[in-house]
């Protein structure tokens, strides 16, 4: 028996892709579930409700009902968001987020909260799709996905055992780390990736021969450029509010881009060769889990 299924009153705040996801996950395994939904978005609300994300479309006062507060948008919206549930919230409301980024979240939630912070649990389910919006959501998108729960010291054992088996009823696994691990480790493997993405089709899309491109691109540039369909609004505050681990990450990478050029202009077909094998067999290793083959120095917990 989950925990969950004696917390079945839900507000959601923020009806796209993932929170949308989140409802419909827990809704398919527990019909008793009712969810009430919040977003500044009319059309949004209203698609959450015709694919049966939420039941209803509430406002903040309805919190004072919730047994679990969902918060799903983009992150440089949770300051205002937290500040909007002190006058609703009671002693056992249990909060969660799902934003991208961690070390930011946490600060706003300790200056806004107050002692309700043990009540705050922040999360960041390692699942999505380039598409956004309710209607883009899926009952099974969590289903074997990591999710990452950041705990703080003031959480109590009750509020993290609700959230773990909130997500093993969504179907996916919780890994747990610290706010500043994670984002050191994201802004590498995720958002770095996006911000690459994007710029490249904004590039090929401000030159003058950008149709004639665009016409000839095909699976190679339709894979690469896949989650360049993300939300530009999420994808903004992310890259701000991680903004130091970002640009390290981002510095790496044009040492590396630099390098690569450098051996493509002075013709050095052994360098080009090897660091495209190099490239090739680790993400042979990646894909096949074959995870002992790496380094695996630990990321400072004072990473930025």
């Amino acid at each position: 028996m989950f925990s969950i299924f004696m917390h079945n009153n839900i507000t959601l705040i923020g009806t796209g892709l993932i929170g949308a996801s989140i409802t419909l996950a827990l809704k398919k395994n527990n019909a008793a579930i009712r969810v009430v939904g919040i977003d500044r978005d009319a059309n949004a609300l209203l698609e959450a409700k015709s694919c049966g994300a939420i039941d209803a479309i509430g406002t903040f006062d309805d919190i004072a009902q919730a047994d679990i507060v969902i918060i799903a948008t983009p992150v440089r919206q949770m300051p205002a968001i937290f500040n909007a549930l002190l006058t609703h919230l009671h002693a056992n409301t249990i909060i969660i987020d799902v934003g991208s980024t961690k070390q930011d979240v946490v600060t706003a939630a300790r200056a806004t909260l107050g002692a309700h912070i043990r009540q705050f649990v922040p999360c960041h389910p390692i699942a999505g799709r380039e598409r956004h919006g309710p209607l883009a959501a899926d009952a099974d998108l969590f289903v074997g996905k990591n999710i990452v729960v950041t705990p703080l010291a003031e959480n109590t054992a009750s509020a993290l055992q609700v959230v773990h088996d909130m997500w093993t009823l969504a179907g996916a696994n919780i890994v747990e780390m610290s706010p500043a691990t994670h984002d050191a480790v994201f802004a590498a493997v995720s958002h770095l990736p996006h911000m690459l993405a994007f710029a490249l089709v904004d590039e090929l899309a401000s030159r003058p021969n950008a149709k004639t491109l665009f016409e000839h691109a095909a699976s190679g540039f339709r894979d690469f450029t896949r989650i360049a369909s993300s939300s530009p609004e999420m994808w903004r505050d992310v890259a701000l509010n991680n903004r130091a681990a970002l640009l390290a990450e981002l510095d790496a990478y044009l040492a590396k881009a630099t390098a690569l050029r450098n051996a493509l202009a002075d013709g050095d077909e052994a360098s080009l060769l090897a660091l495209m094998q190099r490239a090739q067999t680790a993400r042979e290793q990646w894909l096949s889990k074959q995870f002992e083959q790496f380094n695996d120095v630990s990321i400072s917990e004072e990473a930025k």
